[in-house]
Order: structure tokens, then C-alpha cells, then sequence
């Protein structure tokens, strides 16, 4: 897992470890981001089927319920099966649009 930091905005890369791994861990390293918008990178993971993409769903909801994103990046997932409750994007830029619009959301009141 490689943290980087861009702004107000903490990108997590995972490599190699499974989504449940991966979410374990982010809950243990939570106090490090919890300030931070977040983008998760999982471009480098095989398909993620949507029971493993549900392992993010409380993180994010916390995360989202402290005025703050949460977005997940990867492109091997289908997106028609994806929830509403958790933000789900195929590329990074796209991670970095859905941050402003929502900071902008956020900075309006709604």
C-alpha cells in the first residue's frame, strides 16, 4: 500500500494485497487520511466483483459522513452493478472531477 499526498487529497495505491485486506488496513491506518479527501487506486487489481467492492462501503460512509470523498479507482468492475452509497470511477482524473464537484457541493451547502 503506497500513501501519497496531493493537496488536501490522500491517494492510496494498492498493489498487490485483496480488497478485504486492503480495508482492514485502512481502518487501522484511519487516523492518517481522516482529515483528507481520499482516492483509492485499484487499477492494479484483477476484476473486482461487487461483494468485494462492498468491503469499502463503511469506511466510505464514515469517511463521506465526516464532509470529506471517497472514491474508489478501477476500471475492472461493472459499473451497472455498482450501489449509489460508494463512488466508484475508472480513471483518476475522473476520481479528481468527482472531489471538486463534491468540495464544491460541500462549500455551497448541499
Amino acid at each position: 500500500m503506497i500513501f501519497d499526498k496531493d493537496e488536501n487529497i490522500t491517494i492510496i495505491t494498492q498493489e498487490k494485497a485483496t480488497p478485504q485486506e486492503l480495508v482492514k488496513k485502512l481502518g487501522v491506518l484511519y487516523e492518517r487520511f481522516k482529515n483528507d479527501n481520499v482516492i483509492v487506486n485499484l487499477t492494479s487489481l484483477n476484476k473486482i466483483p461487487l461483494e468485494q467492492v462492498v468491503e469499502f462501503l463503511e469506511i466510505s460512509n464514515r469517511h463521506r459522513g465526516s464532509k470529506h470523498s471517497f472514491v474508489l479507482v478501477t476500471d475492472k468492475v461493472d459499473f451497472n452493478e455498482m450501489p449509489d452509497e460508494i463512488m466508484v470511477v475508472p480513471t483518476m482524473k475522473e476520481a479528481y472531477d468527482i472531489i471538486e464537484m463534491e468540495e464544491m457541493e460541500r462549500d455551497l451547502g448541499i
